[in-house]
């Protein structure tokens, strides 16, 4: 009964957000008084409402948490857009509405997930193809080939590549162990290779269209799964000293790859041209400071790409710092409460899938905030449920879906 008062106490928080961000909106009109933000505002309201509502009413076992973070951050992410360009985010309202439905039909429909573990030269298939994809039919956009046109509409192979890959080296790993008395090491070493080949050639081909940070992710997600199926902490020291050696052969054979490091060391030098986005970034996020500029009166557009990946930017220019520090402990909730998901699951698929895309999610807002405040080289990725993007929404809101799924599952959350 506590839970379900702090449920509802959040959900009125987030009614809260979204109308005070769009009235906000109303008033900052570029022509006047905008009726489009409050009219905006309250479908969405509308939404979120209406998914926490069947979620809540017919699936009472499951974390409720998980579908109310994701819809504060989303609310943040399309007030942010409206600002910066409304067109762009009543495209992102209509991917919303896709994902909660998406999020919902997962929920509904999929039977246990615990027979979907036997699928595994399904899922191998599938990765390789939409990795493959962006190297073969792939438009190079912001200097990455990984984006495929089908008559006008444009999607990234490899934001549904990381689904099929994390159910694979789930269906990989799920046996590994078992058994343990009537196994050598050396047999259950033989289990990791075939899944290490398939992780090899996802890197190198990201690196090859230079997505560099769907390589970056891809090797959080594997080393994360391979850890928790084999519970071997010597397993990830090799795989980080093997990522290591790949990326200085990358450095040395790939142009692009230098050319990130280089301005990742000294933005400033390249500031007028190559290094222009991080520079415009730190500028951006400086100039707000602790509290930001308020809403409307910043400069973030000035930041080139702001309403995808460098979205964060624009919030800590114009939400101020403590707003980006805000969002990051959402993140941060979200993602602990994705990590309780395997802890109730009942079998090593689901458990493993479980972390898999809870890694997904988390280390793609750790890699995308890390380049926009120069912590890490720059990489093109999207902030999840924030940045303007339908694949990213669309894969986000599936992943989330499934994590409801396997804590419906397990057993009552309190």
């Amino acid at each position: 009964m506590e839970s379900i008062k702090e449920e509802r106490k959040l959900l009125r928080y987030t009614y809260l957000l979204c109308i005070v961000l769009f009235v906000n909106m109303f008033f900052i009109g570029k022509n006047g008084l905008d009726k489009g933000a409050l009219i905006m505002g309250v479908i969405i309201c509308i939404l979120f409402a209406y998914s926490h509502f069947i979620i809540r009413r017919f699936f009472p076992d499951g974390d409720k948490y998980i579908l109310l973070f994701s819809n504060v951050l989303a609310v943040i992410g399309m007030g942010i857009l409206y600002r910066l360009d409304s067109p762009t985010a009543l495209k992102q309202l209509i991917w919303y509405t896709v994902g909660i439905a998406i999020f919902i039909l997962v929920v509904v429909l999929f039977p246990s997930l615990t027979s979907f573990g036997k699928y595994k030269w399904f899922y191998l298939i599938a990765t390789i193809i939409l990795m493959a994809l962006g190297s073969l039919f792939g438009d190079e956009v912001y200097g990455a080939k990984n984006w495929i046109s089908i008559g006008g509409f444009s999607f990234q192979p490899t934001e549904f590549g990381k689904l099929s890959l994390v159910a694979y080296l789930a269906a990989s790993l799920q046996h590994y162990g078992n058994d343990t008395k009537q196994k050598s090491d050396f047999v259950k070493l033989k289990a990791l290779i075939e899944p290490g080949i398939v992780v090899m050639i996802s890197l190198g081909l990201m690196v090859l269209q230079k997505d560099l940070g769907s390589a970056l992710l891809f090797f959080a997600i594997s080393v994360t799964m391979l850890y928790i199926a084999t519970s071997k902490f010597k397993y990830v020291l090799v795989c980080l000293v093997l990522f290591m050696v790949g990326g200085f052969i990358s450095y040395k054979l790939f142009g692009h790859v230098r050319l990130r490091v280089l301005i990742w060391g000294d933005p400033w030098k390249y500031g007028y041209d190559q290094g222009h986005q991080v520079v415009q970034s730190l500028i951006s996020i400086a100039s707000g400071g602790l509290f930001g500029t308020g809403m409307g009166l910043g400069y973030p557009t000035m930041v080139p790409v702001v309403t995808s990946d460098f979205i964060f930017a624009a919030i800590c220019e114009e939400m101020g710092l403590l707003t980006g520090l805000a969002m990051l402990i959402l993140y941060f909730l979200l993602f602990y409460r994705c990590m309780r998901v395997p802890v109730y699951s009942k079998d090593k698929f689901s458990r493993l899938l479980a972390v898999g895309y809870s890694t997904m999610i988390a280390a793609q807002v750790l890699v995308i905030v890390g380049g926009v405040v120069g912590a890490i080289p720059l990489t093109g990725i999207t902030l999840p449920l924030v940045s303007y993007g339908g694949s990213s929404m669309i894969v986000t809101f599936f992943s989330l879906g499934i994590l409801q799924k396997i804590s419906e599952d397990g057993q009552s959350y309190e």
